[in-house]
């Protein structure tokens, strides 16, 4: 074991917490036979690249704790759009800026594209987002939204969550649909995201859509707003153009 390289100790450590949702950092030491301070740094790495929970003395599994959510078992769903989108979307942001960030696993991507930059503030009701600027961003600050824990999706929404909306007035906003009917609008599954969703539509100074592709004529069942309402849409491209086409009626900007 001692002959493993780190990428391939750190797929080693990801499988034993496959098996058994926990590791402890001396048993990777005994492990791979690497000292205390590699156990550690394998962790931290593993941690900032999003793909382990740091805890006292080891690490937690993502796929058995927070991807127990509806939202972190589509963490591995179309993974290069979403880092594409999030690469697009990460040089809309400006040092200093606040930004209000959906929840999602695009918006996840979105944030970790952003940890170079300092100043920022990021309102969030992901606990999966805020959880990872408080753990790999500790230039960056976090706003939680209030409200009700939706079980099993690990964000807050509600009547508490619009109220601390209300008080609001970031700059930026990056809003995630979970589908978008063409001549109809953004759609999302549970009504009371969606009269969040539509809430963050208009609190900002600018507002942008992040979608990946295979959104578009996807399945959803509450309307939350247009493509009109917001300032530009960023996606990873527009098969036969159709998001292209509808914004030309519009001033709403198409970014790939």
């Amino acid at each position: 074991m001692t002959a493993l390289s780190p990428e391939e100790r750190r797929i080693a450590i990801l499988q034993m917490l496959e098996r058994d949702a926990s590791v402890q950092v001396t048993q990777i030491a005994e492990a791979f036979g690497v000292s205390r301070v590699t156990a550690r740094t394998d962790l931290d790495a593993l941690a900032r690249d999003g793909k382990l929970r740091r805890t006292h003395g080891g690490a937690t599994s993502l796929s058995r704790t927070l991807t127990v959510s509806v939202q972190d078992r589509r963490i591995n769903l179309n993974v290069d759009a979403k880092r594409r989108i999030a690469r697009r979307a990460a040089s809309l942001v400006e040092e200093g800026d606040s930004i209000l960030v959906d929840s999602g696993t695009t918006s996840l991507e979105f944030v970790r594209a952003l940890s170079g930059l300092a100043g920022i503030t990021v309102v969030t009701d992901d606990f999966t987002i805020a959880d990872f600027v408080d753990r790999s961003m500790p230039a960056t600050d976090v706003i939680m939204l209030g409200g009700v824990l939706r079980k099993g999706h690990r964000y807050t929404d509600g009547p508490l969550a619009l109220a601390s909306l209300a008080r609001l007035h970031p700059d930026k906003a990056f809003v995630t649909p979970t589908a978008y009917a063409p001549g109809r609008g953004l759609l999302t599954n549970n009504q009371a995201m969606a009269e969040l969703k539509r809430a963050f539509l208009s609190c900002a100074e600018k507002t942008y859509i992040l979608m990946d592709a295979s959104k578009v004529g996807a399945r959803g069942l509450m309307w939350f707003g247009t493509l009109a309402e917001c300032d530009a849409v960023v996606m990873d491209a527009d098969p036969e153009g159709r998001i292209a086409a509808e914004l030309e009626e519009m001033s709403t900007e198409l970014l790939l």
